[in-house]
């Protein structure tokens, strides 16, 4: 595990309507939807340093530029969402033999790809009362659009479910995910690796539209024996701040990884905004 760092906080760029509802620059779900007819668009960049992908060999730094997102409200309860990403790029720092180490196909210390997309659903079970949290359920599928040629991506599908959980006390709002994933071997597409994935977040509002926010979010091998490469125990640390202004929101945070993994330090900023679109008839 590496050594967890005291948290600093950056005011960044993001949004408003049903405020509980949307998560830059955390990652943890929260059970209550954006809202029927709603429509939330969001974008970002992400640089993270010294991250290690053990399927391809590679150590490097990482730059996500866009962070994609959209979501759908389709009723009060429910919410379809789609998020991934144009253009990742890893500047090679170390290599090391790997499984698919053999098939990258790139020049020089740089590679790149466009990232996974990830479609998901979530629908709230229960509003939150002033003795009971609110609970939902996400579902969500991931896409292999990033190639392994490039050492980015694992070329699997994968699929989680998990159960959300979110309540507001006074002027803090606290989040909590608990869940399963099936994640495919990546050196033996007719095996799978399945994996407990959990987040824990909080939101404390400090004045008028700006939040202090945290979490740890990541998953955990829970199975015997070594798991493939691209499906081990990851984890991370967000800390960050968010200010909203009408429909939009600013946000921008630090991510410190948790594993040998995950990136040493991050940084990530981003916009998002909502609008109505439609009626729900």
């Amino acid at each position: 595990m590496r050594r967890i760092v005291v948290g600093v906080w950056l005011v960044g760029l993001m949004l408003s309507a049903r405020a509980e509802a949307q998560q830059r620059p955390l990652v943890t779900e929260d059970p209550e939807t954006i809202g029927s007819g709603l429509v939330l668009l969001e974008a970002g960049v992400d640089q993270q340093r010294e991250i290690f992908y053990p399927l391809s060999g590679l150590t490097g730094n990482l730059l996500r530029l866009p962070t994609l997102g959209v979501s759908f409200g389709i009723s009060s309860v429910a919410e379809i969402q789609v998020d991934g990403g144009l253009y990742n790029r890893l500047t090679v720092t170390g290599r090391e033999l790997a499984p698919l180490s053999a098939v990258l196909n790139f020049t020089g210390d740089r590679t790149t790809s466009i990232e996974d997309l990830v479609v998901g659903t979530k629908v709230r079970l229960l509003s939150e009362t002033a003795g009971r949290p609110a609970l939902g359920v996400r579902f969500a599928t991931k896409l292999p659009n990033a190639s392994n040629e490039s050492g980015l991506g694992l070329d699997t599908t994968d699929f989680h479910v998990a159960f959300l959980l979110g309540k507001t006390v006074q002027s803090i709002r606290v989040v909590g995910n608990v869940g399963l994933g099936i994640l495919e071997d990546p050196t033996q597409g007719d095996q799978q690796r399945d994996v407990m994935t959990y987040g824990l977040s909080f939101a404390r509002a400090v004045r008028q539209g700006l939040e202090v926010v945290g979490e740890v979010n990541g998953r955990l091998d829970v199975r015997d024996g070594v798991p493939p490469p691209g499906t081990e125990s990851r984890g991370a640390m967000r800390v960050g701040a968010r200010f909203t202004k009408s429909t939009v929101r600013i946000d921008g945070g630090v991510i410190i990884g948790m594993t040998s993994r995950d990136p040493s330090v991050g940084f990530t900023a981003g916009l998002t905004w909502v609008f109505r679109a439609f009626t729900i008839p």
